[in-house]
């Protein structure tokens, strides 16, 4: 909406996204409703609206697109004219409850861009306790700031802006990082880092980083946050506890006056992080070590065969080792991802060279792939990966002869319905039917069971086979532990 009304330069409109971005903090502390208007075909349209999370809303509905009465637009007008905030000399009833409006300008540049008007829903008396006075005393600072110019605050990067929110818990500073007012929430959380004591009447970064831990990381920007001299976020972690610290400068015609420290205890969730990535690690692992298991027994069956004196063992030998350097692809795969999938048009790939390699000499066999497979599951990868192994070697050993050919993999995916066409280009069916051996059998059992898809073996046009794969990828499910034995 913003891009679209009003006559703003690209400069006023970057300004008016960064304040929108930000402006929560002043609607929490504030208890009421912001909404952002802008000047347009001699009226006012409202262009963004944010509710408190601290506080009754006053509209129900968005009001964003909606024009201001005619009755509010003189007073709208003299906020953007005057360069003043506008404060309404009696309540404006609104059906049931009265509301406050307080008109903020929004200056830019020297100039006075939009009106953000602050709507407290006036209908629910709340006493006047130690945090909403501090709560409101803030607000009025920010909301004196936005019509001096100096916030939003642009040396905050976008990334650092927005949680923690107020009710995670506030801390005021003045301007040489002294403790003016922490909420309860902010108390409890230094508490539990370790600062004992009162807050209030303490250097705050001083009785932080006296709880540090030795061995502990800190982030460099840690002090400045704690004194509340940059419009930055940053994160401290002693002794279980991790709080997220964000600090906004309060400033005066660019003189530094205090700061409002916001902050969050993100224990629980930095513990879950921290278990999800040793779960991912672990799993990692696994794959890894299955696959140098996979590719030891494979290099036993290799050699196995290369001892074998028969023709008919050194086949099976072989067949048996091409199955199993198949599935040790699939697990080296995975070990290099943090996700339970794997990118298939990559394997694939691999899967056709090693499989292609078995030709003898004589024969002349190129492979080629079409479509896509897209990401499939880990649980669906090897089977598939073992099926596609058997149809083209199947293809290269018996479908081509002895002068070799080509055979084609063709991948066609429609979110999780996967179809495989296998083309070669040789000999075709014998009595129209694939033959009865183990290869086929293996391929039979996958599909229809771990792969739960639909597989048929057909004449292509031009001669040579075709095989068709039906399969519905389906997304494996979580298995959730009841806690019975």
């Amino acid at each position: 909406m913003l891009r679209i009304h009003g006559n703003l330069l690209p400069n006023e409109t970057e300004w008016l996204h960064l304040l929108v971005v930000d402006w929560q903090v002043v609607a929490d502390l504030s208890f009421s409703d912001l909404v952002l208007w802008i000047e347009q075909d001699d009226g006012f349209v409202a262009v963004a609206h944010s509710r408190p999370s601290t506080g009754v809303t006053v509209h129900q509905d968005d009001v964003v697109g909606q024009r201001l009465p005619p009755a509010r637009v003189e007073l709208m007008r003299r906020a953007l004219s005057e360069n003043t905030i506008q404060h309404s000399q009696e309540p404006r009833w609104t059906g049931s409850y009265a509301v406050r409006e307080d008109l903020v300008p929004v200056v830019c540049d020297g100039r006075a861009i939009a009106v953000m008007a602050r709507e407290a829903n006036l209908g629910i008396a709340r006493s006047p306790s130690r945090l909403e006075v501090n709560y409101l005393a803030l607000a009025d600072e920010l909301c004196a700031m936005i019509a001096r110019g100096e916030f939003p605050n642009l040396s905050a990067p976008a990334a650092r802006r927005g949680s923690p929110r107020v009710g995670d818990g506030i801390v005021r500073l003045d301007s040489d990082g002294v403790v003016l007012y922490a909420s309860p929430n902010a108390m409890s959380g230094f508490h539990r880092l370790g600062v004992t004591g009162p807050l209030v009447g303490t250097v705050l970064a001083t009785g932080v980083v006296e709880r540090l831990e030795v061995h502990s990381t800190v982030d460099e920007t840690l002090a400045v946050v704690l004194m509340g001299r940059a419009a930055w976020r940053t994160e401290v972690e002693s002794h279980g506890v991790s709080l997220s610290l964000r600090s906004i400068p309060l400033t005066e015609y660019g003189r530094r006056r205090g700061g409002l420290l916001l902050m969050r205890d993100v224990s629980e969730i930095r513990l879950r992080e921290r278990e999800l990535l040793t779960k991912d690690a672990t799993i990692r692992e696994i794959h890894h070590r299955v696959k140098n298991n996979l590719q030891t027994v494979s290099a036993l069956l290799r050699l196995q065969a290369r001892r074998s004196t028969s023709t008919e063992t050194r086949s099976a030998l072989g067949e048996a080792q091409r199955r199993v350097a198949t599935i040790a692809v699939v697990h080296e795969t995975l070990s290099q991802t943090i996700d339970e999938s794997v990118d298939f048009d990559e394997l694939i790939g691999r899967i056709l060279s090693m499989t292609a390699d078995i030709a003898t000499p004589e024969k002349r066999v190129s492979t080629r792939f079409e479509g896509s497979f897209g990401r499939i599951y880990a649980n669906v990868a090897t089977s598939l990966a073992v099926v596609l192994t058997e149809l083209v070697a199947n293809a290269v050993e018996h479908g081509l002869g002895r002068t070799g050919g080509e055979v084609v993999v063709r991948a066609r995916r429609v979110e999780d319905d996967l179809q495989v066409e296998v083309v070669d280009d040789g000999v075709g069916l014998s009595d129209g039917a694939p033959g009865p051996g183990l290869g086929t059998q293996i391929v039979r059992t996958l599909v229809t069971g771990e792969l739960r898809g639909g597989i048929a073996w057909g004449e292509g046009e031009g001669g040579g086979t075709v095989v068709t794969l039906h399969v519905h990828l389906q997304e494996p499910t979580v298995r959730h532990d009841s806690g019975e034995d």
